[in-house]
């Protein structure tokens, strides 16, 4: 049976439009010869849905674009699609749930049994977990059709899982009850290094049952999550025989039988990327999506001749055009002439539209103001002139950004905004933080690749990723004038946060002293955190919905 895998990047919400991407590739695989058309998790709604799912209607236009779907669809074509649903289930209650759409009618609906409750997803706050599993026939094949965590079952990733004597392995349990194939619709959110795991996830399955598995994953970017697709088959002897293309649509086809699985010519080579150019595309997908599902076409952000706001502007041009990215340069009386320099430098290589505005003028009209200029003029260079500065030029930004209906970008990177080393209304301006969950010595590495590996030439100014990092907002200031260098500052901050990791744990391989700082900046600045905007999540642990620390607190275990 000729099988089509399908990833799309559907639209939270917007169960029309997905339903049109769903008929557009069914006829475009039906055309290709597929019997079967196999999509990906809740792909009518678009995930996560979130508390879309209690709006009233929601969940029942979803069941009803599944019932339109089955009257549109060639009568020799099956179709696999991920939905919610209230079919099958209590009254008032909803499932995560997955259809067979053919000959007409709804053939078959399962639901998902495993309700992840960790990191970025909160299932269980609206699914009811399913009664039973069981295979789905369709055209002599039995179908162990599942959904995403369901193969997770066991995986020390997913330890919250409940007592397997009381939740049973879904895959188990459809391998016992005689599946020819299994087919996981997944919605499973890029983490680098993610897709490797999937790999070998379902590969012990494959080795444990001896049955072939396709995994079909969701693509695209929504609010804070990116999906990178890269869905795969494995054989019955565990081999990746096919895999689809890394953040965008796709379409594959296999001919799957009760012999096996094959893979129709041509096949693809099975490839994944370096570190940095996952994380680089993770990052121009997410932005992407974020302006053109949001309403948006253009970007602005300040642009200080530093590399992360050069980093900042090279995603947004590769996201949305260089046509519609605005720069702009806003010297300050500390501002250094090769910043000017490099931030112009890097706009002509993009070809974004770019300004020069100086702030001098409007720095001192604040120190000529009553009360606060005297604040100002106490402390020249001190804590509240610096968070002015920062302030000033994130006005400036919004002002542009509300006159013409573009997309504000705040540029801080993940180092800092973990420490505090950024300025509520300042620089933490905007509608999206680019480089939320992006450690600075990323920043350097990602940099360095679209220079040396993606583009070949010199992009980001040599200047700015050689010269010592600086705010610029007082004399002769470094960064490493507050902070640990870098490196070191990186190094804690991924054992603090990823690993969750304690403070005396940390000093083992780090300077106590530096290491009990920068835990008490880390636990101190989470009520920045909650006031900076939406980022993208490419860690196990970013800052937003999936890290839920309280902010008026107190811990520590030395």
């Amino acid at each position: 049976m000729k099988t089509a895998l399908v990833q799309l990047n559907p639209t939270v919400g917007d169960v029309r439009g997905n339903l049109q991407l769903v008929r557009d590739a069914v006829q475009q695989a039906a055309q290709s010869g597929a019997e079967l058309v196999v999509l990906s998790e809740l792909i009518l709604s678009g995930y996560p849905p979130r508390d879309l799912l209690l709006r009233e209607g929601f969940v029942e236009a979803c069941d009803r674009a599944v019932d339109e779907l089955a009257s549109v669809l060639p009568a020799d074509v099956g179709v696999v699609l991920g939905h919610p649903t209230r079919r099958g289930v209590p009254a008032g209650r909803i499932a995560n749930g997955a259809s067979l759409v053919t000959g007409g009618a709804v053939a078959a609906t399962i639901h998902k049994s495993l309700l992840p409750n960790y990191d970025v997803f909160d299932e269980r706050r609206y699914f009811r977990a399913a009664s039973e599993v069981r295979p789905v026939e369709f055209r002599g094949l039995r179908l162990g059709i599942h959904i995403c965590e369901d193969a997770w079952w066991g995986h020390p990733s997913t330890s919250y899982h409940d007592d397997p004597a009381t939740t049973p392995d879904p895959v188990a349990r459809l391998a016992a009850a005689g599946v020819d194939v299994f087919l996981n619709l997944s919605a499973s959110p890029f983490e680098k290094h993610k897709h490797n795991r999937r790999q070998e996830l379902i590969q012990q399955h494959v080795a444990k049952h001896s049955r072939p598995f396709l995994f079909v994953n969701q693509v695209g970017g929504n609010d804070d999550l990116v999906f990178d697709g890269n869905s795969f088959c494995v054989n019955e002897t565990g081999q990746v025989c096919e895999q689809l293309a890394s953040f965008r649509d796709d379409v594959r086809l296999v001919d799957v039988s009760r012999s096996g699985l094959v893979v129709i010519a041509p096949s693809r080579p099975v490839t994944s990327g370096n570190d940095e150019q996952e994380m680089l595309d993770a990052l121009i997908l997410g932005l992407r999506d974020y302006v053109r599902k949001c309403g948006f076409t253009d970007c602005v952000l300040g642009l200080s001749g530093g590399i992360d706001s050069a980093l900042a502007c090279y995603v947004a041009a590769q996201a949305v055009g260089s046509e519609r990215v605005h720069g702009i340069a806003m010297p300050s009386r500390y501002s250094s002439a090769h910043s000017v320099d490099d931030a112009r430098q890097l706009a002509e290589a993009l070809g974004v539209d770019y300004q020069v505005v100086p702030i001098d003028a409007m720095h001192r009209a604040y120190e000529h103001t009553d009360v606060v200029g005297e604040d100002l003029l106490s402390q020249p260079g001190g804590l509240a002139d610096q968070n002015l500065q920062a302030r000033i030029r994130g006005g400036i930004v919004m002002t542009r950004s509300n006159r013409h209906g573009w997309m504000a970008l705040a540029t801080g990177n993940k180092s800092e905004l973990a420490v505090g080393y950024c300025t509520l209304y300042g620089d933490m301006c905007g509608g999206f933080a680019v480089l939320s969950d992006i450690f600075k010595k990323d920043v350097y590495a990602i940099s360095r690749f679209i220079n040396d590996v993606r583009e070949k030439r010199e992009v980001i100014p040599e200047s700015t990723m050689s010269k010592p990092p600086s705010a610029e907002l007082a004399p002769d200031q470094l960064d490493q004038d507050t902070l640990p260098p870098y490196p070191i500052l990186d190094g804690i901050l991924e054992r603090l946060i990823e690993r969750e990791q304690s403070v005396a744990t940390v000093s083992q391989f780090f300077d106590a002293e530096t290491v009990s700082w920068v835990a008490s900046r880390l636990d101190r600045n989470e009520f920045k955190r909650r006031q900076m905007p939406p980022g993208i999540k490419l860690s196990s642990r970013a800052f937003g919905t999936g890290r839920r620390m309280p902010m008026a607190a107190r811990f520590s275990i030395e």
